[in-house]
């Protein structure tokens, strides 16, 4: 097995403003840092396929690219939550820059505290660690303690268009498509992308139209229910 690791651009800042300055460049509209893996987890599946990640071609020439052994999942971890605070700090961007991997209201807060224009509440798929929380579970806690200050995204398990109504009925403001988009993608390309997401538009227009939304503005917190709430309900 084989791995590249990028953490010299977090640690060289003068790599990371190159970095900065390509994206603003190529139009990119925000910067989004993964904070959740201040050490890899044990990605099993990763182990057992032998993963190992692809050259890095486009940072050639920046630092070293090559591969070298490792007995991980062939992936390795970075100071993000470093380079976090590096970025909103010395402000080397104008663009905006959202925190990805928060599930608790305390990490919340201090991304809050940090200056991040928002937070994606993601639990990496729960590849990091076992037993992590499901996202939609914690999403209403952070969307609380945050308030009206920066939006809250929501990342992990939307899988239907019915999952997107929930998620914006608990607080989020948007929501990430991760897996059912690389799905279609694998079994058809790019037509396999654009019917996913057709699929999902028109999934989350029908459960709108079902549960009496015009808007997207008219969905409310009282349009779900939690375990917890059902539970007490039938008492």
């Amino acid at each position: 097995m084989a791995s590249c690791t990028i953490e010299e651009v977090y640690k060289q800042r003068e790599v990371t403003a190159q970095m900065v300055k390509r994206a603003e460049k190529a139009g990119f509209k925000a910067i989004v840092l993964t904070v959740d893996v201040p050490k890899l987890g044990r990605r099993e599946a990763d182990i057992k396929n032998k993963l190992i990640s692809p050259k890095l071609k486009n940072f050639e020439g920046l630092f070293s690219t090559e591969l070298r052994p490792s007995e991980g999942s062939g992936m390795e971890p970075s100071p993000l939550v470093d380079l976090m605070l590096r970025l909103v700090g010395i402000s080397i961007t104008k663009l905006p820059i959202l925190v990805k991997g928060i599930l608790t209201r305390e990490d919340a807060l201090k991304a809050v505290e940090a200056g991040v224009d928002g937070i994606v509440v993601s639990n990496h798929g729960a590849r990091q660690l076992d037993y992590s929380p499901a996202t939609i579970t914690v999403l209403e806690e952070v969307v609380h303690v945050v308030g009206r200050r920066i939006p809250v995204l929501l990342d992990g398990g939307i899988r239907r268009g019915t999952d997107v109504f929930k998620a914006l009925a608990l607080g989020a403001k948007a929501v990430l498509i991760g897996r059912a988009v690389v799905y279609g993608l694998a079994a058809k390309g790019e037509d396999g992308v654009k019917k996913v997401i057709d699929m999902l538009k028109n999934e989350f227009e029908l459960t709108m139209a079902l549960s009496g939304c015009p808007t997207i503005y008219g969905i409310t917190r009282n349009h779900v229910r939690t375990e917890d709430e059902r539970l007490h309900s039938m008492l």
